[in-house]
């Protein structure tokens, strides 16, 4: 018996030294706990194991790591946010059953008919921080997506109306800004400095309860949730996880060090229940003050694109169910390239895009990236992160493993149209022209289910393209215009492309149809 007992009391050994302050806890926790032999026992041990007795010592010694700092320093500068969509008309096509049945019964087609619909007003609840004094806040594009009304609240419970100075749905985050100054500010830190292991906070405002703080360690960096594969939308992931506990609402909000720095913005929340049982996940500071810095100069993001497609070397879950052309299982490929090339992990680059930054360089089909700009590259997540810093014509130092031989190789960035042109965003004001959805007396008079009409034009893009008021607009490069915020969108994207046309298709009020290509290019 006396021997089990030591055999037990040794595996709790073992969680007090790989378990560091935590460790501690759990020897007293047993020595509150266990009779006066089992402790007895304890003794016995430390003296015949010195150095476990030292370890023990030294853990008893330690101090709590203070947060209380850093939570003050943080929680006035993370405001409560709540978006509002107002209630809106829309046309939505529903099946008609009646059409459907004669239709078959006549050896016809069944149909749909457009109808209106009066959509709810939708209100939603998040977090954002206060990054200067002149009001600018960031938050999560989710927060404020659709939003057209936002409500900012102060910790100190003063309220602002918040308007939009841009957004960026690939990395989640969106800037807006309220009127005044000497608001309350965190510092914004490093998040590349950012250990594994580190004491972090959580601030903000989950379940609508405001000025929340809640306590984690840092639990892996560059992490993927493969967001893009589960919406279709592109996204660019190198989250800071955190095992602090973040819920609904914290969307938005503050990951601060113990310093009571601003290290990452709180995004997501991987739970099974949908509630903190899981872990949360930031977007970290190296990505966010590139990004708000493009919103505040340019309106948009400037987006870098290296231009190669990779595998990651390292093995991970499903290689085995996997295989080429040729049946082989891709474990075994990236096991076979591991040796092949000198390298235990990095992105192996498998096609290199004609036009893109990689092209006008030195790197070459089968390198291995490993690194930028001295620091590592392990998995996409890395290199995703390292170039969302970057804008179009920033020269980069690429590491590459060849012939198992490193070399750097530098690289000119370039942006998804291949060139090293800053973007921005086309504003409407350059177009000089107003417009509104067609009243239904038209839409009945043209047989239309939708359309823009043009109020009034002045001097602008519009006018020197030729259209005129009264002009309906039915489409702008091949998507269908309902309302004003469809002319905003397409005009946002088509300001990203090379050629920054707007092909416009649409008609008279006579019937007469007509086509015109209309420049947003800002001289």
């Amino acid at each position: 018996m006396k021997q089990t007992t030591k055999n037990i009391l040794g595996v709790a050994a073992i969680v007090l030294l790989s378990s560091g302050v935590a460790g501690l806890t759990t020897y007293k926790m047993l020595q509150n706990k266990v009779p006066a032999n089992t402790a007895s026992a304890f003794n016995e041990m430390f003296e015949q194991n010195p150095n476990v007795r030292l370890a023990a010592y030294n853990a008893v010694d330690a101090q709590p790591v203070d947060l209380t700092q850093a939570a003050e320093n943080s929680i006035h500068a993370v405001v409560h946010i709540r978006s509002t969509q107002s209630s809106k008309v829309q046309e939505v096509e529903v099946r008609d059953p009646f059409s459907e049945f004669f239709g078959d019964f006549f050896g016809g087609r069944g149909g749909t008919q457009r109808r209106q619909v009066q959509t709810p007003e939708r209100t939603g609840f998040g977090s954002g921080v206060i990054i200067s004094k002149d009001g600018y806040i960031v938050t999560n594009n989710h927060v404020i997506d659709g939003a057209d009304e936002i409500s900012v609240t102060l910790n100190d419970n003063r309220q602002f109306k918040g308007r939009i100075i841009g957004t960026d749905a690939e990395t989640d985050l969106a800037l807006i800004k309220i009127e005044g100054d000497d608001f309350p500010t965190i510092p914004v830190g490093d998040s590349d400095a950012l250990k594994v292991g580190e004491w972090v906070l959580a601030v903000g405002n989950p379940f609508n309860l405001t000025s929340t703080v809640t306590a984690g360690i840092v639990s892996a960096k560059a992490r993927s949730l493969g967001m893009s594969q589960q919406t279709g939308k592109q996204s660019i992931e190198s989250y800071i996880q955190t095992d602090a506990a973040i819920n609904q609402g914290n969307s938005g909000g503050a990951l601060v060090n113990a310093s009571g720095e601003l290290i990452g913005i709180n995004a997501a929340l991987f739970s099974p229940t949908g509630s903190n049982t899981g872990y949360g996940f930031a977007i970290p500071t190296s990505i966010m003050k590139k990004v708000v810095a493009d919103l505040k100069q340019f309106g948009t993001v400037q987006r870098v694109k290296l231009g190669v497609s990779v595998t990651v070397l390292t093995e991970e879950p499903g290689d085995t169910q996997v295989a080429d052309k040729t049946g082989k299982k891709l474990s075994d490929i990236k096991k076979e390239a591991r040796e092949k090339y000198g390298v235990i992990d990095g992105l192996w680059v498998r096609e290199i895009v004609d036009g893109s930054s990689a092209s006008g360089s030195d790197i070459k089909v089968d390198d291995v990236i490993i690194g930028m700009d001295g620091k590592a590259i392990h998995k996409f997540a890395d290199l995703q992160e390292a170039l969302a810093k970057h804008r179009p014509g920033d020269k980069v130092q690429v590491k590459v493993m060849r012939d198992k031989k490193e070399k750097n190789i530098e690289v000119t960035l370039k942006n998804e149209q291949g060139t090293t042109k800053v973007v921005k965003n086309a504003d409407m004001d350059i177009l000089g022209a107003a417009f509104r959805p067609i009243p239904d007396d038209l839409k009945k008079q043209l047989n239309l289910g939708y359309g823009l009409e043009v109020t009034g034009v002045s001097n602008g893009k519009m006018g020197e393209a030729g259209i005129r008021k009264g002009f309906i607009i039915l489409k702008v490069n091949n998507v269908p215009m309902k309302t004003v915020e469809d002319m905003e969108k397409v005009m946002k994207e088509a300001s990203k492309t090379q050629e920054q046309v707007l092909f416009i298709t649409g008609m008279f009020p006579s019937g007469k149809r007509a086509s015109y290509a209309v420049s947003v290019a800002q001289e």
